[in-house]
């Protein structure tokens, strides 16, 4: 069954203070942030009715407009209320909810500062971002680097910088591959096109620096869940001749959740004990039945 494109859909999206129809949520089409990419949004998800680690999602949306140099005209507390009352009025116990900033159409050309601040909250049901996770997905190394912190604002979860994402995942697909592994600009194991990776050697947990990287939640999320299992997690700069040298590889988001990796352009993993742990210790936390709680 082929799912309705996103613009054609039921239901109501919070905009602006208020709800409107699902297909009246529109922009027009010189809005600044369209041609100079500096929506800022966020992935929130949704388990039986409640959306994990949201205040910190919040927080992250907030800075990501200021890294931007603008602010969003709306406190933490009622971002936080605008994406509940989506929740509730979508009627779903599990889903994705997208908040997302940007600047509008009162003025085009690079200069900004007269444009208004929208905010938005859409809703919708979304499943595992990988399938059969637990089998391991393959990724291919990406033709394109993550940018240096002094090119782009790195921090900042902007439409912008996911252009060579999608570059990245599309060229990936295209190959076979499930998705990519990208490295940063001094060529150093970075991240893939929307998740975090952890490499596992016996009960050590080794993850890439984050001098460049967006401040990961569940990346966060899943690092306390590994030293409340008594793994230690290690977070230094890792290179691709390293990646040979691992015994288990996942990858770790919002959308991804916890995802082992099976391939890394012909470098094998086989999914084990750690990622079969954290797997579950995940799920565990954002269905609220765990130990650890956020």
């Amino acid at each position: 069954m082929i799912e309705k494109a996103y613009h054609d859909r039921e239901g109501h999206i919070w905009i602006d203070g208020g709800f409107k129809d699902w297909r009246d949520t529109n922009v027009h089409l010189l809005t600044h942030s369209l041609h100079y990419g500096s929506a800022v949004f966020e992935g929130d998800r949704a388990y039986g009715g409640e959306i994990f680690r949201l205040s910190d999602h919040s927080d992250r949306l907030m800075n990501s407009a200021k890294l931007l140099g603008y602010e969003i005209p709306y406190t933490r507390e009622e971002i936080d209320a605008a994406c509940k009352e989506t929740l509730e009025k979508s009627g779903l116990d599990d889903a994705y909810l997208r908040p997302v900033a940007w600047r509008g159409s009162e003025m085009m050309g690079v200069a900004s500062k007269n444009n208004k601040i929208h905010l938005a909250v859409a809703c919708w049901h979304w499943g595992s971002y990988f399938s059969d996770k637990m089998k391991g997905i393959r990724l291919c190394i990406s033709d394109w680097k993550r940018p240096a912190p002094d090119t782009i604002p790195s921090k900042s979860k902007a439409a912008g910088l996911y252009m060579i994402c999608t570059l990245s995942k599309d060229a990936a697909a295209a190959k076979g591959f499930d998705d990519a592994l990208m490295f940063d600009y001094r060529g150093r194991v970075a991240e893939c096109t929307g998740a975090h990776i952890f490499f596992v050697r016996g009960d050590e947990l080794h993850t890439p620096t984050n001098d460049i990287l967006l401040e990961g939640i569940t990346h966060d999320s899943v690092v306390k869940l590994a030293e409340a299992r008594g793994f230690k997690v290690f977070k230094r700069d890792i290179h691709p001749s390293e990646m040979a040298h691992f015994d288990e590889c996942f990858v770790v988001g919002t959308a991804a959740e916890v995802t082992p990796v099976r391939e890394i352009d012909g470098v094998h993993y086989k999914p084990g004990k750690v990622c079969e742990a954290l797997v579950q210790d995940y799920d565990d936390a954002v269905n609220r039945r765990g130990k650890v709680t956020f």
